[in-house]
């Protein structure tokens, strides 16, 4: 998928309009195309920026589910993972492990074939570590938030502690691995591959196809768990987007492959049971954020930290459900009352309608703390690379 319209760039353009298109200062520089234009076959798999995006995001499925199989059933032979469903720590640990796996040998094939290194699908920018540990703190905070305000409205009600001892510390390490992972994978897929890929090759009506075809799919294979939701985010974006289109601003494929790449992230959710449209279309919505994230902060560390406590807190620490399931081995223990629009019920906090004014404290939380070190460090880095 190449946008409908992709100049070349000059040789006197600012270097910090390419670090705007997500070509970060140590990422190698795209394929430069043919001097006779890429005509023939090869322009239909290669575009300016190397294989274009509607090639390689097939591949890449395609790879990561052959790779996933591949895992899965070393672990099932291994013991390592049974066919009963169960959401124990260790359960989670190498169900989770099978698409990080997965996911390393699909990137790095399909890296191969592209020509970049897997930490180029914006996993570099500056202060990566500190960003993490930011990320973490902010997804503790913030379903720690949720979790408080739900207790003071009476929708939520704590009982006796779960766990003690040593206990605590062994759960809480283990859900902590499992959930690392799921910020790996779940990030790893989204915010850093795909909406890497579909950045370089994306335009409003691509966007806007995508989006009708996984409404269609949704509407014919749909049963209910959530789907207005992913409806809901893929109307919420389609004004904005249509704006950057008409306006040519020049971040719009970044803001469209956002639009597609947070709908998907709903989608992918609706296969979980207990979802309502609520928590749907808030695991968009915080993929919107995450992918802001990666553009206040330069990479997806933020989105990866953040993800991962998130989970760790309502799961483990709190002990709410997720997405319908209560997990062996938690800390606390809560349980819903009240209204299930306001409790979330069997989904969890994150069914609650409390859990998008929550969702929107923390994007305003994000702007307000990184939105002006974006200049800083795209400006530093567009020097070190003037300079290189």
């Amino acid at each position: 998928m190449e946008p409908e319209h992709q100049p070349s760039m000059p040789e006197t353009a600012p270097v910090v309009h390419a670090l705007d298109e997500q070509h970060w200062p140590d990422s190698p520089p795209p394929a430069a195309p043919d001097e006779q234009g890429d005509r023939g076959l090869r322009w239909v798999f290669i575009g300016p920026n190397g294989l274009r995006a509607g090639w390689s995001v097939p591949l890449f499925t395609i790879l990561i589910i052959l790779f996933s199989w591949l895992v899965g059933s070393v672990f099932s032979r291994a013991h390592l993972m049974t066919r009963k469903a169960s959401f124990t720590a260790t359960a989670a640990l190498f169900g989770e492990l099978v698409p990080f796996l997965g996911m390393l040998g699909a990137g790095a094939i399909v890296a191969f074939v592209e020509r970049r290194r897997i930490l180029d699908y914006n996993l570099t920018g500056p202060r990566r570590l500190p960003r993490f540990f930011a990320g973490l703190a902010a997804g503790f905070l913030a379903l720690s938030a949720l979790v408080g305000a739900l207790a003071l409205g009476h929708w939520l009600h704590f009982g006796p502690v779960a766990l003690s001892g040593a206990e605590i510390v062994r759960f809480g390490a283990l859900w902590g691995c499992a959930f690392l992972l799921v910020g790996c994978v779940e990030e790893g897929m989204f915010r850093c591959y795909l909406q890497f890929t579909l950045t370089r090759g994306i335009n409003f009506w691509w966007a806007l196809g995508a989006e009708a075809l996984v409404c269609v799919i949704l509407l014919f294979t749909g049963k209910g768990n959530g789907m207005w939701g992913v409806y809901g985010i893929a109307l919420l974006g389609l004004a904005p987007c249509w704006l950057l289109h008409q306006t040519k601003a020049q971040s719009s494929s970044f803001w469209q492959a956002a639009w597609v790449s947070s709908t998907l992230f709903g989608y992918v959710h609706t296969g979980n049971a207990g979802e309502n449209w609520i928590g749907i279309f808030a695991a968009a919505a915080i993929g919107f954020v995450f992918c802001v994230s990666v553009w206040v902060t330069g990479s997806a560390w933020w989105a990866i930290g953040c993800h991962a406590a998130w989970d760790w807190a309502e799961t483990f620490f709190f002990g709410t459900a997720d997405s319908g399931v209560v997990a062996t081995g938690h800390f606390l223990n809560t349980s819903p009352a009240g209204a299930t629009l306001w409790s979330g019920g069997t989904d969890g906090p994150e069914g609650s309608l409390l859990v998008l004014p929550i969702i929107l404290l923390l994007l305003v939380a994000l702007l307000v703390l990184y939105r002006r070190e974006r200049g800083t460090w795209m400006a530093a880095a567009a020097q070190r690379q003037s300079a290189a």
